[in-house]
């Protein structure tokens, strides 16, 4: 169980106890019950037991077909709005994949463009996001990479991956967006009308190379830019 779960489950089991003095407890239970308790990633708490048994839930999800009938590609159009709409990180944003780019280094999955909007007092310059979605967990590394190549042309750069992730997985994933100043999005690929994207990181704003900038994003200024 995750720290926020176990934490819930102790209090619901007994409501009478002190919030903060589960919150403290459950931290360090893997220190203070090394016999029993260990922690397979961050913030994951597992009976010793059970450290050689598979996560058969996880597992499970990993091995059934990713998406159901649902193909990533019809992902792209419902992230480009959440991007817009819900966290706010552009103005503008259009599913792009496939090979728009006609390019070895990829294509992102989402791209759009940050403007500063007539009534800001102080105008900021034009800011270029990407995004590469997998809707199975098998491509994790290669969407990271992908979400990394994009710095390059990118102001900012999201990767977006399946929530049922394994929770090993799911950390080292963490770990480098934070490392690479990338954005961090999980959602159910199962299905289109709810995908509930939820924000874990979000991307640190960089300065590309701008020659790649301008020189990709020639091939969507009609889209992007019209």
């Amino acid at each position: 169980m995750r720290y926020s779960q176990l934490v819930r489950h102790v209090l619901k089991l007994n409501p009478a106890f002190n919030n903060k003095t589960v919150s403290n407890v459950v931290w360090s239970l893997d220190t203070v019950l090394p016999e029993r308790v260990y922690k397979p990633s961050k913030g994951v708490y597992r009976l010793l037991q059970f450290r050689d048994v598979p996560d058969e839930t996880a597992l499970e999800l990993q091995t059934a077909s990713p998406h159901k009938g649902v193909r990533e590609e019809e992902f792209y159009p419902l992230f480009a709005q959440w991007l817009k709409n819900d966290v706010e990180d552009v103005t503008l944003a259009i599913p792009l994949g496939g090979n728009a780019f006609r390019d070895k280094w990829g294509t992102p999955d989402v791209l759009g463009k940050d403007v500063s909007r007539a009534s800001d007092l102080i105008k900021a310059q034009t800011a270029i996001v990407s995004a590469e979605i997998k809707a199975d967990t098998a491509g994790l590394m290669a969407g990271f990479g992908q979400a990394a190549v994009y710095q390059l042309f990118s102001h900012r750069s999201w990767l977006v991956i399946p929530r049922h992730t394994a929770a090993e997985d799911m950390a080292r994933v963490d770990s480098l967006c934070r490392m690479h100043g990338i954005g961090l999005v999980t959602f159910n690929p199962r299905s289109l009308s709810t995908p509930d994207f939820q924000l874990a990181i979000r991307p640190r704003h960089h300065e590309p190379d701008l020659y790649y900038t301008n020189r990709y994003l020639k091939r969507v200024e009609r889209e992007l830019f019209s």
